[in-house]
């Protein structure tokens, strides 16, 4: 079984997206609002009636936190990490991860990012100008 098909019922749709290199998050039919992480409900009206959408992969830096230690075994050879969160251009927030980003890249809220996959998880980088 692949990463997709073992994780919640409810999200195999985006996993499975995401493998393929596609960000989809859930909009509620009734209020319009787009929302991440997927439910089965919105979570602003409670209304069952959500569909997939198709993510443009642009976003903003919201907030960000660089990581310089962690004890999970998943972590130890990926540090310093940036644990980040970013608004996407269709409203939601979403917990991520920045990467590529150099010793020198100087983060700060509002900077321009772009969705790519790291073994089927979606990720950020900064866009530079």
């Amino acid at each position: 079984m692949d990463a997709a098909t073992t994780r919640d019922p409810v999200a195999r749709t985006y996993w499975e997206a995401a493998a393929a290199g596609r960000l989809l998050i859930r909009r509620c039919r009734d209020c319009g609002r787009a929302h991440h992480y997927p439910r089965d409900f919105c979570p602003y009206c409670w209304s069952e009636g959500v569909v997939w959408e198709t993510a443009s992969g642009a976003g903003t830096l919201y907030t960000w936190s660089v990581v310089h230690r962690n004890d999970l075994p998943a972590f130890r050879d990926r540090l310093p990490c940036v644990a980040a969160v970013v608004e996407l251009a269709e409203g939601p927030r979403m917990a991520t991860e920045i990467v590529e980003c150099g010793a020198g890249t100087a983060l700060r809220a509002g900077l321009a990012t772009r969705v790519l996959f790291r073994a089927g998880v979606p990720v950020f980088r900064v866009e530079h100008p």
